[in-house]
């Protein structure tokens, strides 16, 4: 189901970016590729796909990406933090308009305290500066399905930017309210007669 779900989304994927003249790189650690490969079966691909960092290790990561040695260090290659981060730089080196980045732990080993396999960070940036991230815990489901509900969900993301930024709408006048003032109903006043100070007699 994974795999048909892919090849559908490809397809979406590409004719959005096709029709909206959009660019895109993948940046890959546990999937090792396979979001690019997914996009690149489509025939005529070319014009959408521009690269694919295929960033397994830290120093690959450090190196193809500019994800900075401190970000690592501090939050792990499995991170929300380095996911961004990996989008961002695959953004910047590849000079596209979209970019995606996995990484996670597809298993069966690699698990640590807080990080348990099937655990995978998904981040997506695009020229306009709109970054999402998601976070998954798909738990122990092997390895194979794992990267293949990967590979679904970071061309979601894609196709999530690709349709643009959601436009605001507009708040709605209540019914009940209006511009005019409304009129106070004043009480008429009464006119109080001034009672006259008797003149003195005159002498």
């Amino acid at each position: 189901m994974a795999g048909s779900d892919a090849r559908a989304l490809s397809r979406s994927l590409l004719d959005l970016c096709r029709m909206r003249k959009l660019t895109i790189a993948t940046a890959e650690s546990c999937t090792g590729g396979l979001v690019a490969g997914a996009l690149t079966d489509i025939p005529g691909s070319s014009d959408v796909i521009d690269r694919g960092f295929v960033t397994y290790s830290n120093d690959a990561k450090r190196a193809m990406l500019g994800v900075e040695a401190g970000t690592l260090a501090n939050f792990g290659a499995v991170s929300k933090e380095t996911a961004i981060a990996m989008a961002v730089g695959a953004l910047e080196r590849a000079d596209v308009d979209l970019a995606v980045a996995i990484t996670g732990i597809a298993g069966p080993g690699g698990a640590t305290p807080g990080k348990p396999v099937g655990l995978v960070h998904f981040a997506a940036a695009a020229r306009d500066g709109r970054i999402i991230h998601r976070e998954h815990r798909f738990g122990a489901i092997g390895r194979s399905a794992v990267r293949a509900r990967s590979v679904v969900e970071a061309l979601r993301m894609l196709m999530d930017l690709a349709r643009g930024p959601q436009a605001q709408a507009k708040p709605k006048r209540a019914a009940a309210v209006t511009r005019l003032r409304p009129r106070v109903t004043r009480s008429p006043r009464r006119h109080v007669a001034k009672r006259r100070t008797p003149r003195a007699p005159r002498g």
